[in-house]
């Protein structure tokens, strides 16, 4: 059985930063603790886990004190660094630079907003560590736009500044832009309306969706290898099942199911943004021996 691994899954470069920056320090030390799962799978976060690395939640980091704290690619709002220096708590800042360059013009136009009694819209995923780093750009007063009734908080007579989650899917920005377009037309019968919609997709993580789907279409079985908690590998997944029916979720090796492969010559392994290399390769090659 021929069993090909995708050469462009596996980790955003703001992932593989972030896990560099613990593994260096990690060797220094014996111990890190780290704000959140430092990347949105199981069996990655075992692996840091193993060599010393905690993962705690925002409550513990404010009961921590005179140590080191790990901020993962997904950045965190201000509320963090302000706990820190009040906790003297030396952050590892690995915050990927596509979203620290987002959170720097998200809180510009919440500034600009206040001024004209405008608004703040974030097209992303609720509760998302990404999104809760940007809403605290704005003082948690942006609305975020994760599904359509979301688009009912806003008062579309007001100017609004859209901005989206670095990983959200192009098409689906385009359509909130275009559910706001209607939505202002509507209360604005004489079209004029204060609107802009900055595209903020990471475009190393959007073009992946091309990609993928070309991937899906030349292989009888296409085995998705992910973590179940990332937002990035749901979407590609559930995309790419609609190129190719028999398109299998594995977040570990104990997922695979060797029915999946009975009669099979052509088996394609790929990933999310989230997905280690070195897992993709382990499930490969566990493959090649049923």
């Amino acid at each position: 059985m021929n069993v090909t691994i995708d050469k462009v899954s596996g980790f955003c470069f703001g992932v593989i930063n972030a896990i560099d920056i613990a593994e260096r320090e990690l060797n220094d030390n014996p111990h890190l603790y780290c704000l959140g799962d430092i990347v949105h799978n199981g069996m990655e976060v075992k692996r840091l886990t193993n060599k010393g690395l905690e993962v705690i939640t925002h409550d513990k980091f404010k009961q921590l004190h005179d140590c080191k704290v790990l901020i993962r690619a997904h950045g965190e709002p201000p509320e963090t660094y302000r706990i820190a220096t009040e906790n003297n708590i030396t952050l590892i800042d690995a915050s990927c630079p596509i979203v620290l360059k987002l959170q720097k013009r998200i809180k510009n136009s919440y500034e600009e907003m206040k001024m004209i009694g405008g608004q703040v819209l974030i097209y992303g995923k609720t509760g998302h560590a990404e999104v809760n780093g940007l809403l605290g750009q704005t003082d948690n007063n942006a609305i975020v736009i994760d599904k359509d009734e979301d688009l009912n908080k806003v008062d579309f007579t007001k100017p609004i500044r859209l901005y989206s989650q670095t990983t959200k899917s192009i098409d689906g920005l385009a359509r909130v832009v275009e559910l706001i377009k209607n939505r202002l037309i509507e209360k604005n019968s004489d079209a004029d309306f204060d609107f802009v919609a900055n595209d903020t997709i990471c475009r190393q993580v959007s073009n992946r969706t091309k990609e993928l789907k070309e991937f899906a279409g030349n292989f009888e079985v296409i085995i998705f290898v992910s973590g179940k908690k990332s937002s990035n590998g749901m979407y590609l997944f559930d995309l790419c099942k609609s190129v190719n029916p028999r398109f299998y979720l594995v977040s570990e090796p104990q997922d695979i199911n060797p029915k999946w492969f009975k009669g099979i010559n052509n088996v394609g392994v790929c990933g999310a943004t989230s997905t280690p290399k070195w897992l993709m390769e382990e499930i490969a090659a566990i493959i090649s021996n049923i």
